[in-house]
């Protein structure tokens, strides 16, 4: 068991810092890309790449919150949290989908606004500048992207890691939000008309508020208590039910408690004849197996019941409540 849960430790210990590579790649060309693009926007006035800047701002603070992330959520368990700080990355997720929704998508929406009450005209230098940044801009975003989903493909980690998924949503709205501003200043400056700089804008912004709503139900779904998926809740609830020491699986409720953590409670009925003695050692042979089987289940309770013995009927109102022996990690 030792031997099992030290390469589950090791395998999730590679896994956050190829997450935090990540991070810190996204995070460095968002600094680079949000300095870049807020010059250019308050030297060309344009709406569009103020968004844009404002965006790639967001982008920057939640990284930061995603490298909190990482490092607390993998604290060890203490007597105020016993079952650890798993949850912190689901907490830190959900602030960086406020992040964008505050930072990003309102402030896109508010420039949009603001550009179609003014009508403010670029310059020509101004049109080339902006159009120089988004190009950049478009690279770095790709680049970064490419990093992060390529690592979600080649290990499989999108769908568990928040982190992760996160840095996808950005970077993927980022180079949305590039082809929408340099559509919208091309079309400016083919037409004249600021409306285009102004519905790209506030395209950017509802782009964001979208991807801010999904990463924060997510996050919220994740934070009030999430079971596991329906297909390892089965596979844990079909080995109890072939133990030879169980007669009944009465109840079994799963959490996750963070990535590398999920609780199993279950309520188990023994097979006749086993002897009241015996129950504390079946308790203990069957965490021992789920743990083996499973190194995430690293909080295993299971509520035993004796089952009636051969001849016996089911207990009467009045009879003493049966033996039950709770186990955990």
């Amino acid at each position: 068991m030792t031997g099992t849960h030290g390469q589950h430790d090791r395998g999730h210990g590679a896994r956050d810092v190829r997450t935090r590579v990540t991070v810190f790649v996204a995070l460095g060309a968002n600094l680079v890309i949000a300095t870049a693009k807020t010059f250019a926007g308050l030297y060309a006035g344009s709406p569009a790449l103020l968004s844009e800047a404002a965006h790639s701002v967001a982008d920057s603070l939640n990284e930061v919150f995603l490298l909190i992330a990482v490092r607390r959520s993998k604290r060890p368990a203490d007597e105020r949290h016993p079952f650890g700080y798993g949850q912190e990355r689901y907490f830190w997720a959900l602030l960086a989908a406020v992040g964008i929704f505050v930072m990003g998508g309102c402030f896109s929406v508010y420039q949009g606004v603001q550009a179609l009450r003014t009508d403010q005209q670029e310059s020509l230098r101004g049109y080339l500048a902006g159009l120089a940044v988004l190009g950049v801009a478009l690279l770095a975003d790709g680049a970064s992207l490419v990093r992060a989903w390529y690592q979600a493909r080649r290990h499989g980690e999108g769908a568990t890691d928040p982190a992760l998924r996160t840095v996808i949503a950005e970077d993927a709205t980022a180079v949305i939000g590039v082809l929408l501003a340099a559509a919208g200043i091309a079309l400016h400056l083919a037409t004249g008309q600021v409306a285009w700089e102004a519905a790209a804008s506030m395209a950017i912004g509802l782009l964001l508020v979208c991807v801010a709503c999904r990463l924060a139900r997510e996050a919220r779904d994740r934070l009030i208590g999430e079971a596991v998926d329906t297909e390892l809740r089965d596979r844990i609830g079909d080995f109890l039910s072939a133990q030879d020491e169980i007669d009944k699986v009465a109840a079994l409720l799963t959490m996750r408690l963070g990535l590398d953590s999920v609780l199993v409670a279950a309520r188990i009925d023994l097979t006749p004849g086993i002897d009241s003695e015996e129950v504390e050692l079946v308790c203990l042979r069957l965490k021992r197996r789920i743990a083996d089987k499973w190194p995430q289940a690293q909080h295993v309770f299971l509520d035993i019941t004796e089952a009636p013995g051969p001849g016996e009927g089911p207990p009467s109102p009045t009879d003493p409540a049966p033996r039950m022996s709770r186990h955990g990690t």
